[in-house]
């Protein structure tokens, strides 16, 4: 049930104008998916727990399991005994991380809905901060970095223009508006969004979205543009911290070449509904193959100077796996049903 809102403390927009005895409540939901993760799941659940709740906010942990295999279900019934943690339990059956998130946030009626992934621990102040925003700014979603927590040290070939790919996301220590001006967007493991803006926008595309081998990544970049195209104010907060277990199995090459073809599908297939202002070639934005073939120039040079590890070269390597999934997800990819 929502909280009632102390109107003498409403500020402008909607928000709560600070006060020194009395704070506007607020109620939040924390969606969870969950898919086989039951170990790092107790890691994210205790984060939660350690962080810092202010005053007058309500906060309701939602985990939604995704079809897990492993005794997930078992550690939930029984987690508020052993780790002092309450939290609902929802089952949702279709596979891929968007239905997971769409079942969650239908199960909540909090006047906040926070995102987390099941393999990310929140920072002390990840409360402090949401609460301080929505109550403070009248802005409508918050997001912000997305810091390594490695299980093994990070290669050398690590390119530093590909680093989200293994989640490693910051936009720097300044606050800063979401929007045209802003380089990058608003990521679903570390968002927290007015239920109101998320009714208005409509649910996360699950044809986007990662299933199975096929490493889909285009929910976000589809709800982060219905944002800024509904008119939401959206703030990217230094201080609202995740740390996000980097595992070793995403530290391969191949890993990387995986992701880059299929986020170049992802991107592809949001082409295909909205064309973009670019000037195209083939179906393709003309961009993507100039940067393509610097790419491999680059890859070519650093070849030739027999530094065929370094970060440069494998970053033109990728930037071709971009170009072909791209095509591949504008002219010939097919949804499962």
């Amino acid at each position: 049930m929502k909280r009632n809102v102390d109107h003498k403390n409403s500020g402008k927009n909607g928000a709560c104008a600070p006060a020194p005895a009395s704070y506007c409540a607020l109620s939040l939901d924390v969606v969870i998916p969950t898919y086989n993760r039951r170990t790092l799941l107790e890691k994210t659940l205790l984060s939660l727990k350690s962080a810092i709740k202010p005053p007058g906010l309500e906060v309701q942990i939602i985990v939604v399991d995704n079809n897990s295999t492993d005794d997930t279900r078992d550690f939930m019934a029984d987690c508020e005994r052993t780790l002092g943690i309450s939290a609902r339990y929802v089952f949702e059956r279709r596979q891929g991380r968007s239905s997971a998130l769409n079942a969650g946030i239908a199960a909540g009626n909090g006047e906040l809905v926070g995102m987390i992934d099941d393999d990310e621990e929140v920072g002390e102040s990840w409360y402090q901060s949401a609460a301080s925003a929505f109550r403070e700014t009248g802005v409508d979603f918050i997001g912000g970095p997305y810091l390594p927590n490695w299980e093994i040290p990070p290669p050398e070939w690590l390119p530093s223009s590909y680093l989200g790919v293994i989640g490693w996301i910051d936009g720097g220590p300044e606050v800063a508006e979401y929007g045209d001006g802003f380089p990058g967007i608003l990521m679903g493991g570390n968002a927290v969004l007015k239920r109101s803006l998320l009714e208005k926008v409509g649910p996360y595309n699950a044809s986007l979205s990662r299933t199975g081998t096929r490493l889909l990544a285009g929910e976000d970049e589809d709800m982060y543009s219905r944002l800024l195209k509904a008119g939401a104010r959206g703030l990217y907060l230094p201080d609202l911290i995740i740390y996000h277990h980097i595992p070793a199995a995403r530290l391969t090459k191949s890993y990387f070449r995986r992701w880059c073809f299929w986020r170049g599908v992802s991107r592809g297939l949001l082409d295909r509904e909205s064309r973009s202002q670019a000037a195209y070639l083939a179906g393709v934005p003309r961009w993507l193959y100039g940067q393509a073939v610097r790419g491999m120039v680059n890859k070519t040079k650093a070849a030739i100077l027999a530094k065929s590890n370094a970060p440069a070269a494998f970053s033109g390597e990728l930037a071709v796996w971009d170009l072909a999934g791209f095509f591949y997800g504008r002219h010939f990819y097919k949804a499962i049903a």
